[in-house]
Formats: structure tokens, C-alpha cells, sequence
């Protein structure tokens, strides 16, 4: 007899979300999408040979087809209780556009795409960061549009389109998602489901250290220095907090960003 399992979708295979599929999977059916095929393909077999049940699909998270085609794909495969969202590019990756693209819009389509198809009872996370809250906040205006208009229109609004520097367009596109999330919440509540941001500081994945070895990698290193915990975060602490966020004991918490960076805002806030 075929047993029934929920399905955990994680967009985006790279270190975090290696680490979300790996603590938030057993028992359920994991449904991986990445872009990056070799990647896929390496942390699929590996969560294989751990037990997991595990599917690869391809994804371009900037394309709404694609993220609708996600959606329905993982519907199709049981009750979509949870969804992890961790598909990003940095500024030492990519142009400007590209970042937008993915870490703005993609974020965009996947709250309006699996607000449609998330059970009741389900919950989602989006892997924002603390760049976001490095930025001074948008005006109310700009808020309303990023909150509220919708994905396809989010890359021409002016504030928006007027942004050419990676370095600029990378904060701005993750204080978006903290405003999305939170205008996400209510259509996701009215299915009986959550969705929440995480604001990972510096990480040890591929990505955080190709930061650290780019220009600005002083900088970071100078940050991690002056925080309350002195380290660099791993994959496993952002698991941890969306496994809780992802989980019973959230219940209660919903449209709201959770701050995992070794206490790096708190000190500069602090003047520390």
C-alpha cells in the first residue's frame, strides 16, 4: 500500500537549501528545484542516499510559467504543507538586473504561485537577509507597490528599474521580500497557512564565501568580528530556525521576519 506523505518543496539547492531539505524532510516527500542542473542532480542523489524521498525539477524562479508549472508539479504530488524558499543570487555573482530578477520577482511568483496550492495548516519560509535590514526603509509609497503590485509589474516600478549597482540591488530586493511576506501573509492565512522570512547574517556556503573573497569581504569579516557571537553562521543554524518556523510551535507566528545573523544588526544598531 502506497503511504501518504507530505510534500516539502525547497527552491534552491545550494548550501541552505541542502541543509532545510536535510532536517525538515524525513517522512515527507521533497520536492527540490534549482536552475543549476549538476547542482540539483549531486544534492538530490546525496539526500537519496540519506533515506530521504526526493524529486529534482528544473526552475527558473524568474519566470512565472516555470514557478506556476513548480506549484502545480509539487500539488500534484500530495498536500504541499511546506515551502522553503532559498533560490538567491549576491551582488559578487551577478549584474543588478539578474538579482532583481531572481531575489525580487522570483520571490514575488513563488508566494503568489504556492499561496495558491499550500494546504491548510501548511507554512512557508523565504530566505531573505540581514542586507535588508541594512537599508534605510523604503517610503509608504514604495512599500504599497512592492507589498501589493503585482510580480510582473515589480521590475519597472521607478525606484526599482533605476537600480544598475549589484551592491545596491541586493539589500533592496531583500528588504522587498520582508514586504512581501508580510502582504503575503493574509491571502496565505485566509487558506489556514503561514509564510515567514529569515534573515540569514553571513553563512558558510559557497555563496557567503565568494562574498568573503570578493571586495567587500573586509567588511564582513569586520562585521562577524563585532557581534555578539563572533562567528560566521553555518547552513545547519538556518535550518534550525526554519524548521521552527516551518513547524507546530510557530503556529502563532505568521508575516514576520526572523533575524539569524549572530547578533551583526544588533551591534551596528547598538553602535557597537
Amino acid at each position: 500500500m502506497a503511504v501518504h506523505r507530505d510534500v516539502l518543496t525547497v527552491i534552491g539547492a545550494g548550501g541552505i537549501g541542502h541543509a532545510i531539505a536535510r532536517r525538515s524532510g524525513s517522512a515527507k516527500t521533497v520536492l527540490l528545484a534549482d536552475n543549476d542542473d549538476e547542482t540539483l542532480a549531486s544534492v538530490v542523489e546525496s539526500l537519496s542516499a540519506a533515506g530521504h524521498q526526493v524529486l529534482g525539477h528544473s526552475v527558473d524562479v524568474a519566470s512565472a510559467e516555470s514557478v506556476r508549472g513548480l506549484a502545480r508539479y509539487a500539488a500534484s504530488l500530495g498536500d504541499v504543507t511546506h515551502v522553503a524558499h532559498t533560490a538567491g543570487l549576491s551582488p559578487a555573482q551577478a549584474s543588478a538586473q539578474a538579482i532583481l530578477a531572481v531575489d525580487l520577482l522570483g520571490v514575488a511568483l513563488m508566494l503568489q504561485e504556492f499561496g495558491e496550492v499550500v494546504a491548510p495548516g501548511g507554512a512557508g519560509v523565504v530566505i531573505a537577509s540581514m542586507a535588508g535590514h541594512l537599508v534605510p526603509p523604503l517610503t509608504a509609497e514604495q512599500e504599497q507597490a512592492l507589498a501589493h503590485n503585482p510580480p510582473g509589474d515589480l521590475l519597472s516600478l521607478d525606484f526599482v528599474s533605476r537600480v544598475t549597482e549589484p551592491a545596491f540591488a541586493y539589500p533592496i530586493a531583500k528588504q522587498a521580500n520582508h514586504i512581501r511576506v508580510r502582504a503575503a501573509s493574509v491571502p496565505w492565512g485566509r487558506r489556514g497557512a503561514r509564510i515567514n522570512s529569515i534573515s540569514p547574517g553571513i553563512i558558510s556556503t559557497p555563496m557567503g564565501q565568494q562574498e568573503l573573497n570578493s571586495a567587500v569581504g573586509d567588511g564582513m569579516r569586520a562585521m562577524i568580528a563585532m557581534s555578539g557571537t563572533g562567528r560566521i553562521g553555518t547552513p545547519d543554524d538556518i535550518a534550525a530556525a526554519a524548521a521552527f518556523l516551518l513547524g507546530p510551535d510557530a503556529s502563532f507566528v505568521t508575516g514576520t521576519d526572523l533575524l539569524v545573523d549572530g547578533g551583526v544588526i544588533a551591534a551596528v544598531r547598538s553602535g557597537s
